[in-house]
């Protein structure tokens, strides 16, 4: 019997895994898939918006209602755990400080808070007066390069100061004969160093003049420091913009904590799903994987839940709007979809809201506030109170209370 079960291999998932195996328990991870992170950004934000823009995520955190998913937390233990994630992943994969917001330039030109990035973003900070020289890649269509400068040079940065921006392109297949490449194509193409010198020299010779030239995301997967490489070259400051998925930087950081998990001893079971459980004495003995020679039943002493929300199918609306988790069937803040969903697209979506209500501990708790099951811990999306993408909340959410959880298994937590 293992000490511990984790389920989902999104952010909350691994961090959780992660910490438990650093405190010496034995660790089984399970998911269904590889989780969510080469579709997020490859930062963690903590919190972007109130709905204004925030610049000081922890005094935003300190602030919020007691329905979301921090309040039981704090800022300070928020600030503890996205520390301890960027401290174990290094420099090379993540920079910044919880307490303010770095705002970086998107894939159209908009500026995005979020807490902590990858080094090769960084230099893309909007500050008043900071120039962008935009380079798009003629064959990668995701990177609106003419979109991009457009916007930025007309947008203000948070201290009120204008931006400017050029545009210019270059016509570099990462592949020959190759009619529609993602990001990852060229992504691949740059962990080859001699790729990755004539993509430089390319830029080299059509950037604009800027303080900081801004690239699509694609500066390498596994050969970390891509991003020196060409700006070493351009003699100027680099910025990665991410892209729609696959996301190049949410797969760096997916590829190196699944590494990091697996060489701190954790057991790593993909493609199967859990579809149940078997009770225990106050709590949970087994959970069930469906397995294709027969069902299997995973026993452990504890049991960390983090399989997302409403996006990966961990929490289901049938035909007649009726909304359950089905695995543990637990209890939910609401069961009916169909007075949540909005008319107006841009509005606030109380659907997204819908979740688990937990205890300080990070417990499923039922409607009179009592444990469901006294050894299981939910991490993530699945918790409620947090419309996590219009927040820009669901990274902090995820890293902290997968953080709480594990602590709470190890006896860490305070």
């Amino acid at each position: 019997m293992r000490d511990a079960v984790v389920i989902g291999a999104g952010l909350a998932g691994l961090t959780a895994a992660l910490r438990l195996a650093r405190a010496g328990r034995s660790v089984t991870l399970v998911t269904k898939g590889p989780g969510g992170c080469q579709l997020s950004q490859g930062t963690v934000d903590i919190l972007g918006y109130t709905p204004d823009r925030v610049t000081r995520p922890l005094e935003a955190v300190a602030a919020v209602d007691q329905s979301h998913p921090y309040s039981g937390i704090g800022a300070d233990r928020v600030a503890e755990s996205v520390s301890w994630l960027r401290d174990e992943l290094g420099p090379e994969l993540l920079v910044g400080d919880p307490a303010g917001n770095f705002h970086l330039p998107t894939a159209v030109g908009a500026l995005r808070p979020t807490a902590l990035a990858q080094p090769g973003m960084v230099a893309g900070d909007a500050v008043g007066g900071r120039t962008y020289a935009v380079v798009g890649v003629r064959q990668l269509k995701d990177f609106p390069a003419d979109l991009v400068a457009g916007n930025l040079a007309r947008s203000k940065a948070p201290d009120g100061g204008s931006l400017g921006a050029t545009v210019a392109w270059v016509d570099l297949p990462a592949r020959r004969g190759e009619a529609d490449p993602t990001s990852l194509t060229y992504a691949r193409a740059m962990d080859d160093e001699a790729f990755a010198a004539k993509f430089a020299r390319a830029v080299a010779a059509v950037a604009g003049e800027g303080d900081v030239v801004a690239l699509p995301a694609v500066l390498g997967v596994r050969r970390l420091g891509v991003w020196r490489q060409v700006r070493d070259v351009l003699g100027r400051e680099v910025c990665e913009i991410p892209l729609p998925p696959p996301s190049v930087p949410g797969l760096r950081l997916y590829e190196a904590l699944l590494g990091m998990v697996r060489a701190a001893g954790v057991r790593f079971i993909q493609g199967n799903r859990i579809v149940g459980f078997t009770p225990g004495d106050g709590g949970i003995e087994s959970v069930t994987l469906a397995a294709a020679g027969g069902a299997r039943h995973l026993k452990a002493a504890s049991f960390i839940f983090a399989p997302g929300g409403f996006e990966s199918g961990a929490l289901d609306v049938d035909s007649h709007g009726r909304i359950s988790e089905p695995v543990f069937g637990l209890p939910l803040t609401a069961d009916d979809a169909a007075p949540l969903i909005p008319s107006v697209f841009w509005g606030p979506h109380e659907l997204f809201e819908v979740g688990v209500r937990t205890d300080d501990a990070g417990r499923p708790v039922d409607g009179s506030g009592a444990a469901v099951h006294d050894n299981l811990f939910v991490a993530g999306g699945i918790i409620a109170g947090a419309e996590r993408w219009r927040e820009k909340s669901g990274d902090g959410v995820a890293v902290a209370t997968a953080y709480r959880a594990a602590d709470q298994i190890t006896g860490g937590a305070r």
